[in-house]
């Protein structure tokens, strides 16, 4: 067991380690993910905002943390979760490569990255779709990094080569959203619009989005993101925070327990990982992922350095005294 924090831990919890995994590509700016991993009753939780998270914005991932090691999770109405292969901001033909070896029948494709031009997304989405072929499904996620006239520019060229199921958070706003939704004919999926807004129940997306969503860490748990997908009563996707197999886990519970599951999900994400916390990693086999919670055996061979430790510690006394 690693060393604790200084603040006292909540009840039932017994374990509780560090992890630090390099990444096969750089992905939402970094190399390397850490995070932390809860052992409790239920099972292993996992706790790894971004490092660029502040201490309140964290505790929502701290309470998912807790209810998986802590809670059962709602019974699954299905036993696998059909999934997307994530393609990260890389050249088209790593595009094609990653595609083609996921098995997966839906992309979804990072655009929009900064130092990279409308030409490289293109060349990037339509080598996806030459690995997918005809039938797959593409979606790309420009992270909020479009002004509308952007967006609109950006989005028709991409849909008009290969075919968009939808685009994930183009605009930041709710407002640059809704106004985007009207000039275009591509689904719009709200993410950063719901999980980093104060209260995610009260989030108005009538105008801005067709599809939301859901990532159970920043939404505080399983059954706090089943009450957003409620409350909104759009077509929902579950995606990752980039975990490792434990966090992915509680990804697959929520989206086992949906009443509704229209897409494929972006829960493929520890393929991006050089290694995984368990010897039996959730990576799809034929496009889906299977309902279950790997076990952490391969703590000790990833356990995270020193100074990443100490730095986990002090977060999560931040968090807990927030």
């Amino acid at each position: 067991m690693t060393a604790a924090p200084a603040a006292a831990l909540p009840a039932g919890i017994t374990e509780l380690a560090i992890y630090e995994v390099p990444l096969r590509t750089r992905f939402r700016g970094i190399d390397v993910r850490d995070g932390v991993l809860l052992r409790g009753p239920a099972g292993w939780g996992e706790f790894s905002p971004f490092w660029d998270y502040d201490a309140a914005e964290s505790r929502r991932w701290w309470a998912a943390a807790v209810e998986a090691a802590v809670e059962d999770w709602p019974a699954p109405l299905r036993d696998s979760v059909p999934v997307n292969v994530t393609v990260p901001a890389v050249d088209a033909e790593r595009a094609h490569a990653i595609v083609a070896a996921s098995g997966c029948r839906t992309a979804k494709v990072k655009v929009a990255e900064p130092g990279q031009t409308a030409a490289d997304d293109r060349a990037r989405v339509e080598a996806v779709r030459s690995a997918l072929g005809p039938a797959g499904a593409i979606r790309v996620d420009a992270n909020a990094a479009w002004d509308v006239d952007t967006a609109v520019r950006r989005i028709r060229e991409l849909d008009a080569a290969v075919g968009l199921e939808y685009v994930e958070q183009p605009c930041p706003g709710l407002d640059e959203l809704a106004r985007l939704r009207r000039r275009i004919d591509v689904r719009v999926a709200v993410d950063e619009g719901v999980r980093r807004s104060a209260d995610p129940l009260r989030v108005d997306l009538r105008e801005a989005g067709d599809v939301v969503v859901l990532k159970v860490q920043p939404l505080g748990g399983v059954r706090a993101a089943l009450r957003v997908a409620e409350v909104h009563g759009l077509p929902c996707v579950v995606s990752s925070a980039l975990e490792s197999s434990v966090g992915i886990a509680a990804g697959v519970a929520l989206a086992a327990a949906l009443p509704e599951l229209p897409f494929a999900c972006g829960l493929a994400t520890v393929a991006l990982f050089t290694a995984d916390v368990s010897g039996t990693p959730l990576l799809p086999v034929d496009g889906a992922l299977p309902v279950v919670r790997p076990e952490p055996d391969r703590l000790a061979s990833l356990a995270a350095g020193d100074g990443t430790a100490a730095r986990w510690r002090a977060r999560i006394d931040e968090v807990l005294a927030a």
